[in-house]
């Protein structure tokens, strides 16, 4: 028995391209985007109420990792992308129907359109279906998970002057807080874990219409090296 689901909206989102993304949502603050409706639900009737809600859940499609075989066993970034595990035991994006679920702030709702933050959505994802986050029933206190027992651990940022004053002044521009976004996506360490990489070696990531360049001076340091705008 099949089913078929069609999107009730996409998200207008800061990210770009999947690397350098959050591997949760709500690890960076300054994530933002903007969660636009499609019709029949962008009358206002869809989204009543939900001016009372200060999170909430959004269940929506890995649009760029849809596969036709389901895979049983993955190998999740948090285990260093060289272990491989039960499918069902992860939240890696190769999913059997493709399906993600992230809790999101809930920052200003308008009749066609929700403004969320602390997001870990591509930009383009489209949106199934919108739940209110509900603390007494989706916080449970005895709940344990020995694979992701905590949060990954911050490696220090530090920034080029040159690349700082270019970050500011996009960040001027877009009406966003560039800085804070660059700098709480890759305390993160987006790189995969099984690489060691070499000073002289760059990465690069897109947030909104920049690009951001960054390199390992040393094991467990980032250094950014600029902000420029992306080549469309």
């Amino acid at each position: 028995m099949t089913y078929s689901v069609s999107p009730i909206g996409f998200v207008r989102s800061c990210f770009k391209e999947k690397f350098a993304i959050p591997r949760q949502p709500q690890l960076a603050p300054a994530a933002r985007g903007v969660l636009e409706l499609v019709a029949p639900f962008d009358q206002g009737d869809a989204v009543q109420g939900l001016e009372q809600v200060s999170h909430v859940w959004l269940l929506f499609l890995f649009h760029q990792a849809l596969e036709e075989k389901p895979r049983l066993k993955v190998r999740p970034p948090r285990l260093g992308g060289n272990k491989s595990m039960g499918v069902f035991a992860t939240r890696a994006t190769h999913r059997p129907n493709g399906i993600g679920q992230s809790v999101v702030k809930l920052d200003k709702v308008e009749a066609d359109r929700l403004w969320i933050s602390g997001i870990d959505l591509l930009d383009g994802t489209p949106i199934l279906d919108i739940k209110p986050y509900v603390p007494y029933a989706d916080i449970v206190d005895a709940a344990s998970n020995s694979i992701a027992s905590a949060a990954p651990q911050l490696i220090p940022v530090q920034w080029m002057d040159s690349a700082l004053q270019q970050a500011q002044g996009h960040a001027q521009r877009l009406g966003e807080p560039l800085v804070a976004l660059i700098e709480q996506c890759l305390a993160q360490d987006p790189r995969p874990a099984y690489q060691t990489p070499a000073p002289e070696r760059e990465y690069g990531a897109q947030f909104w219409d920049v690009d951001v360049r960054w390199h390992y001076p040393e094991s467990g340091l980032i250094r950014v090296l600029e902000v420029i705008p992306a080549i469309v």
